[in-house]
């Protein structure tokens, strides 16, 4: 039996313990090793989808299509995600579903720098290729189409509120989908199913340690002039990372090199 399930079964009558302190430290050690590197991707990464995005723009709509509407004040993004949500929500959990092989790769990186190994770029698009590339797409699709479609039926009934909410928690349920994956060779609904169970029996300090991660990332990279935003994004990875190696561990995983 694959013995990240032998681990989870155990994990699922028994429970775990997790010590606050250590996962954040463990993780906040990780991130110093991978910080400047994982920063530097993460802006290379996003001035190029910024620059895709804008040429893609502008080879549909035309430049002075653009301008034209631009100042007539008739092209405002608040107005053409308000009129298109559904197409705007669709359009975004394809991109995430595609995406989200090249975000599983920074939890490798911080594998990796935990090992104090060596971190090659053509490693950023390693869980673009099978099982990986379909089970992550998978459980991405499932999570977030659950996510959009409970989020656009609380906003039609007026409880937008709820729905936000809700969508948070599904987002903090399901955390450690791709670490089961990608670490453990689950497949998708597996993955998602005993993140939810993992989660739910200690949620109060996983929560603590993940808003911990959110608001200090946040934080330190807004006082460095929002430039360090990129550099401060890494640590949520590593303290996704962290929180996966203290409750399953990776010595228990099938690892991918």
């Amino acid at each position: 039996m694959n013995q990240t399930l032998e681990r989870l079964q155990y994990i699922e009558k028994n429970g775990y313990k997790i010590d606050f302190g250590e996962v954040f430290n463990h993780a906040f050690e990780n991130y110093k090793k991978i910080a400047l590197y994982a920063g530097s991707v993460i802006v290379i990464f996003s001035v190029l989808f910024v620059a895709i995005t804008t040429f893609s723009l502008i080879s549909v709509l035309g430049v002075t299509e653009i301008t034209k509407q631009l100042s007539s004040g008739h092209l405002k993004l608040e107005k053409l995600i308000e009129s298109n949500m559904e197409i705007m929500g669709i359009i975004s959990i394809i991109i995430s579903s595609l995406l989200n092989p090249f975000w599983a790769a920074f939890l490798k990186m911080a594998d990796h720098g935990d090992k104090d190994k060596s971190f090659p770029v053509s490693s950023l698009f390693s869980y673009y290729k099978l099982p990986y590339v379909k089970e992550i797409i998978l459980s991405t699709l499932i999570i977030t189409t659950i996510a959009f479609a409970q989020v656009t039926l609380f906003r039609y009934i007026k409880f937008e509120f709820l729905g936000l909410l809700i969508n948070y928690f599904i987002s903090f349920v399901t955390l450690l989908t791709i670490p089961l994956i990608i670490f453990g060779n689950l497949q998708a609904s597996d993955a998602i199913k005993y993140s939810i169970k993992i989660v739910l029996k200690e949620p109060i300090i996983l929560l603590g340690l993940i808003v911990v991660a959110i608001i200090g990332s946040f934080v330190i990279g807004f006082m460095a002039c929002c430039v360090g935003l990129f550099f401060t994004i890494p640590f949520i990875y590593s303290t996704n990372y962290a929180i996966y190696s203290a409750i399953v561990g990776i010595n228990n995983s099938v690892e991918n090199e």
